[in-house]
Parts: structure tokens; sequence; C-alpha cells
């Protein structure tokens, strides 16, 4: 908070000061960083008023300065208070804003004209002619101090410089990894061995050598510990309405790219299942109950264009009937929620943020996806998603129960059968990768062919599962935590997914 020292007692100017001391602590931005001193608000003391004033203009982060036609009283030295505060800021270095009134000098006393050109010698100053006009400038020059400074932005939050962000805070693999990726999914120009450095400013990710709220979010080492609101809060509920105890609860932390891997898994591990019969290929093909390309959809969506100076965050909520993706944001002025499911132009709220995630194949640029996800819950056979604005942006996917063959007769050659529910449908698709003859996986290699993102969730949700249910055995059991140790697919996991006895 920096106090704003508005020049000494003139009674000219009284009506002006209080005005302006009325306005910048009534203003819902300005009373935020400055309080205003008023030589007249002081209580009596047993102090010189000249002591008073110029130890204020020593305390004050801000020297305003009213300039009228009279010179005021003056001292011994026939020098008037308003001199000595201008004077006083000078020699401290004090930020000095100087106001003249009158549209010309015609009036001004010659040692206020004086005043007035010494104070013009050394700076700009403003004239105005009436109290509104003085608060508009006064406001703009106040607002000038504060982006000057750094402490407001006029640009997109994901351009402007995380403050006490470093480019130490940055991963340099997570970067690299970014470049090889990119290079392969749309062709990004930077060769893989760029350095971290040429990176950022190819995509605009630094300021003034700093790194963006934008580079933090997509490499930073830790990201939540700048912006804490940017994890995912994901939920599954049993039934159709928010109710403790929630059966499954996580807070996912890291990257974009981490944090929208994350909240997929989770809503995909959760849903139902079909594992077809390899009549087609060697693979035995899966049929999500919810398609995937829309799930990520809604929550890339949700990442990408929240407004990150909220302190909510996202959160991936799965019903017994739905799946709601809330993001603490809005859409842009051109957009409306009948535009969202018709062909539109892409107008991204964080377009920085954006860019990495099109070059990632993450999203896409030209406002296809919302038209993708309807099209894709078509396909599926389930209602269209919902959009709505409420104290946010929510995306809505009905769940459906499936039933095989029921509305495509495509779809009833790649699903021989419905799995018992005994036994989760994640877990399910962890068997049928096991089901080649002899087939032996390590856990990397078990989490790469069912597509799960995070480590710890793929292993306490779905492989230690199996294994204590008998369905899946290691290869080294008397070493759990092996370098070399491999899963393999017991009897009774091959009887259960033939569709005999458990």
């Amino acid at each position: 908070m920096e106090t704003v020292f508005i020049s000494s007692v003139q009674k000219e100017l009284a009506e002006e000061r209080r005005a302006l001391k009325d306005y910048i602590e009534g203003d819902a931005l300005l009373r935020r960083f400055f309080d205003v001193f008023l030589f007249e608000d002081l209580p009596a003391a047993d102090r010189r008023a000249d002591d008073v004033y110029l130890d204020q203009v020593d305390r004050c982060g801000l020297y305003l300065g009213l300039f009228g036609d009279q010179y005021g009283y003056e001292d011994a030295e026939g020098i008037s208070p308003t001199e000595r505060e201008f004077d006083r800021a000078t020699e401290q270095g004090t930020t000095r804003l100087i106001y003249v009134k009158g549209a010309d000098d015609r009036n001004r006393q010659p040692k206020m004209l004086s005043l007035v050109r010494k104070a013009g010698d050394q700076l700009i100053r403003r004239r105005f002619t009436s109290t509104p006009e003085l608060i508009g400038a006064v406001y703009a020059s106040l607002i000038q101090h504060l982006e000057d400074r750094e402490l407001i932005r006029t640009g997109p939050f994901d351009a402007t410089f995380c403050r006490n962000a470093t480019l130490d805070d940055l991963d340099e693999d997570r970067i690299a990894s970014f470049v090889g990726l990119a290079g392969r999914a749309r062709g990004f120009p930077l060769p893989e061995d760029s350095r971290p450095l040429d990176v950022l400013t190819h995509l605009n990710l630094l300021d003034k050598g700093r790194p963006t709220h934008a580079a933090v979010l997509l490499f930073g080492k830790r990201p939540q510990r700048f912006l804490i609101s940017s994890e995912v809060k994901c939920a599954h509920f049993h039934g159709t309405e928010v109710a403790k105890p929630i059966p499954s609860y996580q807070v996912y932390k890291g990257t974009v790219f981490e944090l929208v891997d994350q909240a997929v898994d989770f809503v995909m591990s959760k849903i139902d299942r079909w594992i077809g019969t390899r009549a087609e290929s060697a693979q035995a093909p899966t049929v999500y109950e919810l398609p995937r390309e829309a799930v990520a959809e809604a929550i890339v969506n949700a990442v990408a264009h929240r407004d990150y100076t909220s302190n909510g965050s996202v959160q991936v909520m799965l019903f017994a009937d739905r799946l709601e993706v809330w993001n603490p944001g809005t859409l842009p002025p051109s957009l409306t929620l009948e535009k969202l499911r018709h062909p539109h132009g892409s107008v991204p709220y964080n377009p920085l943020l954006a860019e990495p995630l099109y070059l990632t194949k993450y999203i896409e640029r030209m406002g296809t996806g919302t038209g993708d996800m309807i099209q894709r819950c078509r396909d599926a056979g389930l209602a269209e998603p919902e959009f709505a604005l409420t104290d946010g942006f929510v995306t809505t996917i009905r769940r459906k129960a499936a039933q095989v063959g029921a509305h495509d007769e495509a779809h009833e050659t790649h699903v021989a059968r419905q799995v018992p529910d005994k036994c989760p449908t994640s877990a399910r698709q962890v068997l049928a990768a096991l089901v080649p003859s002899g087939a032996e996986l390590s856990r990397a290699e078990l989490q790469k062919a069912t597509e799960f993102q995070d480590r710890e969730h793929f292993v306490n949700e779905h492989l230690n599962p199996l294994l204590n249910a008998g369905l899946i055995e290691m290869t080294i059991p008397d070493k759990p935590r092996s370098s070399k140790q491999k899963y393999r697919l017991t009897d009774k996991g091959r009887a259960f997914l033939e569709g005999g006895p458990e």
C-alpha cells in the first residue's frame, strides 16, 4: 500500500483535494494499492506544521502536487509549504505527479508561476479546468504507475510474467519432450536439441527474460507453487448428486499436459468398458461407455480456457448419470452458448497457453473442438453434450447404460459380450493386454498398453486389485520391487475373461 501525498493546504484547491481523496479511497481498484494523506485530516499535535508535512512527504510513495493561481503562505525565507513539499519530494526521488489548474497563466501569482515553470523543467505536468477532469487525469496517471511497477496487467494473463518465478523453475526435460512431440504432431520447426531459452522465445513465453504464467503452467517443475488454483479436482459419486462421503476423490497437480492426462485417466477408469473378441485383429477391441475423445475435449477445454486469476480450480465430477466438467471461466464476447454448437472461430481465453496445446494435438485451432465432441457423443448413441454458464463454464456429457448392438450393427461385430460386473471394467482392460499366450509385461508396458498415464493411480487402482484377486501374478513373486518384475495372467484370470467361473 502506497501513500499518495496531496500537496498541502491551499484554500483555493480544498475542494479538489477532498474530491481526489474520496475518489481514490472509493475506487475498487485504486484503494487496493493507495491510501491518501491530506494535511487537514491530521489531529491537533504539539509539532511544527512544516515538520509534519515534510515528514509525510518522506514517507509517501507518490507526491501529487496541485498548483493553482495563489502561491499561499510564505515562511521566513519566503517559501510556501507547496514549494517546500515539491522540493523535498524531488530530493527524495519520490514519484511526482503535477496538475496545474487553469488553461493559461494570466492570473497566476509570480511565485506560483515560477514554481509551475520549475516543475515543468523537470517533468511533464498536466492542466485541468474542472474537478472531473482532474480526477480523470489522476486516475490515468495512477493506473500507469501501477502498470509501470507491474502491479496490474493490461495484456492477457498468460502473457504476463509470473511473479517470483525464474527460468530455474522450468523443467528443461519437459521442454525438450514438448519439442519432440510438437515436431512429430504439427511439424514444429525447432530441432529437438534446441536450447530451452530458444524454445521459450519462439513460443513468446518470456516477458523481459522472465517466464510468463503460460511458461510455468506448461513447463514448470512445480506450477502450483506459483498458481495454487491451477490444480484439477476429480470426484466420483455413485448417485446423481454431490454427497459425502465421496467414494473416490483426487486432486491432481502438475503441468497442464499432466493435469489433462490425469483427469482423463480418472474418468476413463471409472466408467464401463466392454472388451470384444480378436476375430478381426490380434488386439481385442475395447469400447468405452463415454468416448474418450469427448471426455478429453471437455477436460482440455476447461484447463486451457479457464480464468487463472480465479481462486477456483477445474472440477471433474462423474455421477451415475452424467459427467460434469466445470471451470472458473466464461465465453469471450464474440461467442454464445448457441454458437458453440456450430462451426465458429477460435477465440482462446489464454492464447499463449493454447498454442503449445495445439502444437501437441491436445486441442484444435479452428474452433472445431465442441463440434467434434457433439459428433462423438452422437456416434456413441449418447445425448449431445450440454454447455452452460453458471458461476463458471460447465460441460455436461450424459451417460447411458450401454446395450451391445442396440444402436449400431457395426458395433456388434467389435463387442462379443459384456464383461460381468463383479470385476471393475478398467481392470478387465489390463487382463486383456495379457491374453496372448505366454504374455509377460512389466508395469510400464502394461500401463502403456492400457493408455493410463499416472503411475501411482495405475498401480493402486488397477494393478494391485488384480494381484489381490489372483487374476494376475508376478513373475518374480519373492522380489516384488525387482526392476525385472513382470506380470502374467493366471488360470483364474484367463477363465474369467473367457466367461468361466471367477
